[in-house]
């Protein structure tokens, strides 16, 4: 291809500028978050030659469909464009397995071919957002990332192209921890089981952000492990993208294409879904039956002991691994809130050594139960944000860390991270709340339950 860009694989975008220069996250090999997940399609060997022959690969964030470690094995020379993320861990962590990396400036454009140049938005969250302006079009890849203040940046970028392309995660809502329990010991149905048609949702978030073309984007994964293949039934195939999609000023793509710039053409890439069958977790060396050694009990009790927040918001955490509980405490005269996660002993060690506690709970196979009142949120905002975000990756875990960690984001963007919090804190409550009373007042396919929902996105737009 001269110019243009394709899409292919979980989150991978592959831009081209008389030969490919630019793949973002690639994931060709291997399984994702001890196993659990795997590729849903094929990619042809076509599009890997084309990865191959990248001289750039962007990372967006640590979570293994994003930074694959087999997958970046292929691509030792390469050079690794990573986000400016405080703490510095994946550009740290990739300079010792010697690979050649570059941190991009916030929010300044960086020329990596002729007609190619880009723009990186790190966040509070440890995401990212790229913006790739490919000869006068706009590629906004969103990835994972939910706006964190930058929302308004984005939309004043998107409006100086009469050509622009969003790609956004999207699906049901299983590409996140959802697999909670009673404390009868009963799975908690998850939001995904609503399906609420993604098209809808889609459609909003790109007039909201006031893209040209919607791709969907970072949610194409099955789950393998027989111990979450329960979770497959909230998986989005590629039909579900459509449903509900309705838009006057966007048009849906679908999420393998191939947009050549020289031609003005859009090509559909047809790679064949993979079939699976359930692996084993022994397989991936995971025992349930398999206990924990008294100095791995320690090494729990002492990385999650170092996560001075958790003190102030929950009175315990009990591990039960191999039948046995491990049992922090925080505040010994009350144990009314609290978290049990039971978990298989080698994945949960391995998440803890290596501070990546995120993927155990993404994987889908651990099993949560809450102790008390945690509301609509659930781990959200005090356990997973300051386990998976600040401390394992922003290296954040006491209350002077977390303050210098939350200054310097306030210094890069100060009415953005005011926007950030106001989003986090004001807005997602509030959307969470209303969209839970809805349901229980209207069908999900209703008019007005569809009249109520875009009201609120024209609210949230005037507002940020």
């Amino acid at each position: 291809m001269e110019l243009g860009f394709e899409t292919i694989g979980n989150a991978t975008l592959i831009c081209h500028d008389n030969g490919p220069v630019l793949v973002t996250d690639p994931w060709t090999h291997g399984a994702a978050y001890f196993g659990s997940w795997t590729l849903s399609h094929d990619i042809p060997e076509e599009v890997r030659d084309n990865i191959q022959r990248c001289q750039y690969v962007w990372l967006s964030h640590g979570h293994p469909d994003h930074l694959s470690a087999e997958s970046l094995e292929k691509l030792r020379e390469q050079t690794i464009l990573v986000p400016n993320h405080f703490g510095g861990r994946i550009r740290d962590d990739l300079r010792e397995q010697g690979f050649n990396v570059h941190v991009l400036v916030d929010r300044v454009w960086t020329q990596l071919s002729p007609r190619i140049r880009v723009l990186c938005i790190p966040d509070m969250n440890q995401d990212a957002v790229l913006l790739v302006d490919v000869d006068g079009r706009l590629v906004v890849n969103l990835n994972d990332a939910g706006d964190r203040g930058w929302g308004r940046f984005v939309r004043s970028m998107v409006r100086r192209y009469d050509e622009s392309y969003l790609l956004a995660l999207s699906g049901y809502g299983d590409a996140d921890m959802i697999n909670y329990f009673t404390e009868d010991g009963q799975r908690v149905i998850p939001y995904a089981a609503a399906k609420t048609p993604v098209g809808r949702t889609i459609a909003r978030q790109a007039e909201f952000y006031g893209a040209r073309y919607f791709v969907p984007f970072s949610s194409m994964h099955k789950y393998q492990r027989a111990d979450s293949m329960w979770a497959s039934e909230y998986t989005t195939t590629l039909d579900d993208y459509s449903r509900g999609f309705e838009s006057e000023t966007c048009t849906l793509l679908p999420a393998f294409i191939r947009c050549d710039f020289s031609k003005d053409d859009k090509q559909l890439i047809r790679p064949p879904e993979r079939s699976l069958l359930p692996v084993d977790p022994k397989e991936f060396g995971d025992d349930w039956s398999e206990m924990l050694e008294a100095d791995e009990a320690r090494t729990l009790r002492e990385y999650f002991g170092a996560i001075e927040h958790l003190g102030s918001v929950l009175d315990f955490l009990r591990f039960r691994v191999g039948g046995q509980d491990h049992v922090i405490e925080f505040h010994t005269r009350r144990f009314r809130r609290g978290i049990t996660f039971e978990a298989p002993r080698n994945s949960l060690m391995t998440a803890v050594r290596y501070r990546v506690f995120d993927d155990l709970l993404i994987g889908n196979f651990m099993k949560t139960t809450l102790h008390g009142d945690f509301g609509e949120g659930r781990l959200y905002p005090d356990f997973s944000p300051y386990v998976a975000k600040y401390a394992d990756n922003g290296k954040a875990r006491t209350r002077n860390e977390l303050k210098t960690y939350f200054s310097e984001y306030r210094r890069r963007d100060p009415v953005g991270f005011l926007r950030g919090q106001v989003e986090a804190h004001c807005v997602r409550p509030l959307q969470t709340q209303s969209a839970e009373l809805l349901r229980t007042l209207l069908p999900s396919d209703s008019t007005a339950f569809r009249t109520a929902k875009e009201t609120f996105w024209k609210m949230r737009r005037a507002l940020l």
